[in-house]
């Protein structure tokens, strides 16, 4: 009886362990939120691969990614594609607020979800590839590179039970589709108004995995979390705007420039150094032309032959344009809002120049300016002999009596003309015709 009753009491706490483990993996089933609203670049495929990463360890029932973007960088995509597939936890993206969209790189990663949804009056579509840069690819290029994305598309839309081939034409014809023809034509799962009707539509609806299985949903009533981006990616994301990656870069040239042509200052220097440090961070993720780098180091050199050689604004004008040019071809992105805007790089480029030019300019006055103090402003100062320099006697200048060695000898009361200064020893030379010769009384005076 004994054995009996402790195996009872065995089972019980077995059950009881069993219940609380159920328990808690009911009330950690939440919805994983994370909200992108931007370009897709490198920091988006990492803070997607987090929440997903974040999801299967919080045992989370699904991911909702709210989406709002004009496309981005292919490998990015595929990249984002890829762990939406591998997810554990299933999928949802949902293009919204209104009047958002989710075009070009948005179109494929909508297509990806397990489930694609959209909110009234948003826009998806126009995914045909576009070359780096904007510009036209030869035939043989572009061919590739519509096959090959026009196949991820087949691939993707396949095995989510889509319709292949109107998804496929947003890739060959850049075609585009409002919420209602997305979902009359088999792109999306649902239009919804927002994500309590989202979860309402998907409450109980069986949802295909990418690998086969069939899950059902119930989210309604569920808890969400918003999963924020971690400060490093926030301020990698800010400096990774193609815009301000450019001004970084303009400003801190400017005050290395700055550096160079006043030495010691240190704080144009620590600017500068910083600046530029944190625009190569940003530019190394991003498809960079370096003949555009190369035109805006030539834009200072431009900015400082101007103030040398005075060209009445020809190679200021010059420096401008080649900076202005470097921005607009800085960045190589396939979509308009990935590269330098025209007003940004000229903005910058304009008073960038003109600053640097008027700076510059004083720099080379003030070194060309001869030097009016200490001993070195003795040189070429006419000096009244007191004594008769045979070659050695005396001489006043500037309120005070000098020893002095001259070339020739020259009388007591004629004026000289300081050569060389040399510790406390002048050496002067007769002052001829040709040099203005100063009047004992003005030596006097001076």
């Amino acid at each position: 009886m004994k054995r009996s009753s402790g195996k009872r009491k065995f089972q019980e706490l077995l059950w009881t362990l069993f219940c609380l483990a159920l328990l808690s993996s009911l009330a950690s089933a939440e919805v994983l939120k994370i909200v992108i609203d931007d370009t897709i670049h490198p920091i988006t495929d990492e803070y997607v691969g987090r929440a997903v990463a974040e999801a299967q360890k919080s045992n989370d029932q699904a991911i909702l990614i709210e989406i709002n973007t004009p496309g981005g960088l292919l490998d990015s995509t595929r990249n984002i594609i890829e762990k939406i597939l591998a997810s554990p936890v299933p999928v949802i993206i949902y293009v919204t607020p209104s009047g958002s969209r989710s075009a070009s790189a948005g179109f494929f990663i909508l297509e990806s979800a397990d489930v694609a949804t959209m909110a009234p009056g948003t826009n998806t579509g126009a995914a045909h590839p576009v070359s780096l840069g904007g510009g036209k690819m030869d035939d043989v290029m572009k061919e590739k590179v519509e096959n090959d994305s026009a196949a991820l598309m087949r691939s993707v839309a396949g095995k989510r039970n889509r319709n292949v081939e109107v998804a496929e034409s947003a890739v060959r014809q850049s075609n585009s589709f409002t919420d209602q023809e997305a979902l009359h034509q088999k792109l999306i799962d649902f239009v919804a108004v927002d994500q309590e009707d989202l979860f309402k539509q998907l409450q109980g609806h069986p949802v295909k995995r990418f690998n086969g299985q069939s899950v059902t949903l119930n989210l309604s009533g569920q808890p969400v979390r918003v999963f924020e981006m971690t400060l490093k990616e926030r301020i990698l994301a800010f400096i990774m705007n193609p815009n301000i990656a450019f001004i970084l870069l303009a400003i801190g040239a400017f005050a290395l420039y700055a550096e160079f042509n006043h030495p010691g200052a240190v704080l144009p220097g620590t600017v500068g150094i910083v600046f530029i440090l944190l625009a190569v961070f940003a530019l190394n993720l991003l498809p960079v032309r370096f003949a555009a780098l190369v035109l805006i180091v030539a834009s200072f050199a431009l900015f400082a032959l101007e103030a040398k050689f005075a060209s009445h604004g020809v190679l200021a004008i010059g420096g401008i344009v080649t900076l202005t040019l470097g921005g607009l071809l800085l960045v190589d992105a396939p979509i308009p809002e990935m590269r330098v805007h025209v007003w940004t790089a000229l903005a910058v480029s304009i008073p960038l120049g003109i600053i640097t030019v008027f700076l510059m300019s004083i720099a080379l006055k003030a070194r060309a300016n001869k030097v009016v103090t200490g001993a070195q402003g003795l040189i070429g100062e006419i000096a009244l002999t007191q004594t008769p320099l045979t070659p050695q006697g005396k001489v006043f200048i500037h309120g005070e009596l000098w020893n002095a060695i001259a070339s020739t000898s020259v009388a007591a009361g004629e004026t000289v003309v300081v050569r060389k200064v040399e510790g406390l020893q002048l050496q002067v030379d007769r002052a001829s015709s040709a040099n203005p010769v100063a009047t004992a009384t003005e030596v006097q005076s001076w």
